[in-house]
């Protein structure tokens, strides 16, 4: 399809731009609990939960948050899995003009202390098992209320702290009216690494949000049907494609989303088989492990009509088998935490073309732009760093004026991608320039995971890489220089680096040596030793 091709298809199929509703997600919310106020928003291990009951609990949530002196634009950290909490958590700070500071479960202490100070955030939401962590660092943040979540029913309490049971019955469900800007206020901290070691904030609006399931909706219309989809949830909440494509998404088309925690291939064919659902976003390694069970026809997997897989590239072949398993259309896209986060899909309405990431979804532009001057639109073919322009893309990253000025630059994003586009207008991911791994989907980082490895007292170099990998797309290696006179060992290294970082960062494997590839300058050449890896 090209470009006029699909200027003509959004201009017949799309809404007019004047007619694009400015809406906050509550507003969202409030749409379909008036459509749909006896559907089933959530079913979770069985349990259903309507609309209707939804937002009721959301209302309660957010009145007790108000009482609990919680204002507008106060940070409010959620720290959960994939369960009914999560959403109400989510809907209810964000009714009372709360910005949702997105934390991952697995985070250790050092990474959430950071997250929390970073944002100021003032609450926390989170699963029990976490609980030691956060009151672990809550005396050097600014963490006054804690609530905890309990997946099991429990009657425990927390002296100064509330279980998220008698917080919701602290509420009565009268939510002072709090006016919220969609354009100019903020929902969502999603915080994703960087080059500088830092993890950064990219603030997303209201309408960042909104328009990016608004333009989602957009492109899959054809395909789905209003209040009857059920929506497979095993992709995380806290992150950013679990939260727009299944959470947000969900709730826009009036659809059932069966939530899981995590992705444990068993429980998920289970799920599968009891519930058929009809969508499933997912990442590679989930539709992998899938297509791998040699039962898998026996549970049902034929319900299953559309995939979208994001974050991280799917191999061809896989791809052809998962569908020719399933029946179902995988749509490769694109996305990223600064552009909430989708940019670019395979289409249903037209050719789907295996290895790209597609085309820009409607309302958005994407170019190509030459890697010296980052100016220039390259040819057709070329590569270059992809840049994105378009509703869905974010406000700027919290407290780092100068990191946002380097991203957003005239009105586009630079996403640091290297990319190509063909005749057609699909684009292809070539390469990372920031050098990040993706791991069964998780954005991983390696400056984190460097910084953390050189604290070791035996280590002298280190640097981190992403090596191919059948299952998890790439798992994550270490190159280590041990210190003149010391002997390190692959299981001290490891045992280290799982005591101070989540447990999808420690490096699967370690490799010494005794110098490593540099730059007459003395800086590492970390492309050198990736592109030794790759060659094996």
């Amino acid at each position: 399809m090209n470009e006029e091709k699909r200027n003509a298809y959004y201009s017949s199929h799309l809404m007019k731009k004047e007619r694009i509703p400015l809406k906050t997600i509550p507003e969202m919310l409030q749409d379909t609990v008036s459509k749909y106020p006896h559907h089933s928003a959530i079913s979770f291990y069985g349990q259903k939960t309507t609309y209707q009951q939804l937002n009721q609990s959301v209302q309660l949530f957010a009145s007790s948050l108000q009482r609990n002196g919680v204002q507008k634009g106060d940070r409010i950290a959620i720290m959960l899995p994939n369960c009914p909490q999560y959403v109400i958590s989510y809907y209810g700070a964000l009714t009372v003009g709360g910005i949702v500071t997105q934390v991952n479960p697995m985070s250790v202490e050092r990474e959430l202390e950071y997250v929390l100070v970073d944002s100021g955030a003032k609450t926390i939401i989170v699963l029990d098992a976490f609980y030691p962590i956060v009151k672990k660092v809550q005396s050097n943040t600014d963490i006054k209320s804690i609530i905890v979540v309990s997946l099991q029913s429990s009657s425990k309490s927390y002296e100064t702290d509330y279980s998220f049971s008698h917080f919701l019955s602290m509420g009565d469900g009268g939510v002072h009216p709090v006016e919220i800007s969609p354009e100019h206020d903020i929902a969502i901290l999603q915080y994703t690494g960087g080059t500088t070691g830092r993890s950064k904030g990219a603030m997303l609006t209201h309408q960042n949000l909104f328009m990016n399931v608004f333009q989602s909706y957009e492109f899959f219309k054809e395909e789905i049907d209003l209040g009857r989809e059920k929506y497979l949830t095993v992709i995380p909440l806290f992150h950013v494609y679990g939260m727009t494509s299944c959470m947000n998404f969900s709730i826009f088309v009036g659809s059932e989303s069966i939530m899981l925690p995590r992705f444990d291939l068993d429980e998920v064919l289970q799920t599968i088989k009891l519930e058929q659902p009809t969508v499933f976003p997912g990442v590679p390694t989930m539709y992998i492990a899938i297509i791998n069970h040699p039962n898998a026809k026996e549970f049902g997997i034929d319900s299953i009509k559309i995939c979208n897989s994001g974050s991280a590239p799917m191999p061809v072949e896989l791809m052809k088998e998962f569908e020719k398993k399933t029946g179902a259309k995988v749509l490769e896209g694109y996305g990223l935490s600064e552009a909430s986060p989708v940019t670019h899909c395979n289409p249903l309405f037209s050719e789907r073309k295996p290895g790209s990431v597609g085309i820009p979804y409607p309302y958005t532009e994407s170019k190509i732009v030459d890697l010296a001057t980052s100016m220039e639109e390259v040819e057709a073919g070329e590569l270059g760093e992809l840049i994105i322009k378009g509703p869905q893309v974010m406000k700027g990253y919290w407290n780092m004026a100068e990191e946002t000025a380097h991203s957003l630059r005239n009105g586009w994003l630079y996403t640091g991608d290297i990319a190509k586009v063909d005749e057609d207008g699909y684009v292809y991911i070539v390469d990372r320039k920031k050098d990040m791994i993706i791991a069964s989907g998780y954005n991983i980082y390696p400056r984190d995971i460097e910084e953390i490895i050189y604290e070791h007292p035996g280590v002298q170099e280190t640097v981190v890489i992403g090596v191919p990998d059948q299952y998890r797309g790439e798992t994550v290696k270490a190159v280590i220089v041990p210190k003149s006179g010391i002997s390190l060992t692959v299981e001290e290294i490891i045992s280290y680096c799982k005591l101070n970082m989540a447990a999808y960062k420690v490096p699967q494997t370690i490799e010494f040596r005794r110098e490593l590839p540099k730059t007459s300058v003395g800086k590492i050449l970390r492309r050198a030793l990736r592109e030794e890896m790759h060659s094996k």
